[in-house]
């Protein structure tokens, strides 16, 4: 963290957390990616260039909330071909459903102080309860004076409960492509309309 005092921090409960305010998610200082398995042998990477979204901290944190935006055509992986067909109807289909959203419900502090958020997650016309496991990775001010705050997130999916369900069989058995996704987040926002420090 820098020398500058980080007013955007707060202790509640022994824990170290947000002040309570709006804080706008920065998509540039942000990561949304995937892991998935080819052959099941290999993990692949992608993920979504195209975040935005707003994290709302509560005076009481399990009160808080967070909504994200991705733009499914964002998606990236390092093989031009792979990505064709990542967006076409097989997966995403991303001409007839270019957003991909999660909205929190719950926000439960954990034993560990790591956090659990519970959200419906919107892949295509689907839309699914996830449990994030969340680690609030701590706050600091940017050159430009701004106050920011980072997390850390991560879940497993079936990509088949959100109608993902193209796969291939091998002739040794098994499948082309794993069942299960890996998500990953980092996760950076600025102080929108942070309040002052009780």
């Amino acid at each position: 963290m820098s020398d500058r005092t980080v007013s955007v921090l707060r202790t509640h409960d022994d824990r170290v957390v947000p002040v309570a305010g709006a804080y706008d998610i920065d998509g540039a200082h942000t990561s949304v990616e995937f892991v998935g398995r080819h052959l099941l042998i290999t993990k692949v990477r992608g993920r979504f260039t195209d975040v935005s979204g707003r994290i709302t901290i509560a005076a009481e944190p399990e009160a808080s909330h967070v909504a994200v935006e991705i733009g499914a055509a964002s998606l990236t992986s390092g093989n031009a071909d792979r990505d064709t067909h990542l967006k076409s109807a097989d997966f995403f289909d991303v001409d007839r459903f270019p957003t991909i959203t999660f909205r929190s419900t719950s926000v439960t502090a954990l034993a560990d102080n790591t956090w659990e958020v519970v959200g419906d997650l919107t892949v295509r016309d689907t839309t699914r309860p996830v449990t994030l496991q969340v680690d609030f990775d701590g706050a600091d001010v940017s050159p430009l004076g701004d106050e920011r705050i980072g997390f850390s997130a991560a879940t497993d999916v079936n990509r088949e409960d959100f109608g993902l369900t193209w796969n291939m069989a091998l002739e040794t058995g098994g499948l082309l492509v794993g069942k299960t996704a890996r998500i990953e987040l980092a996760v950076q926002a600025i102080a929108a309309t942070a309040a002052a420090a009780a």
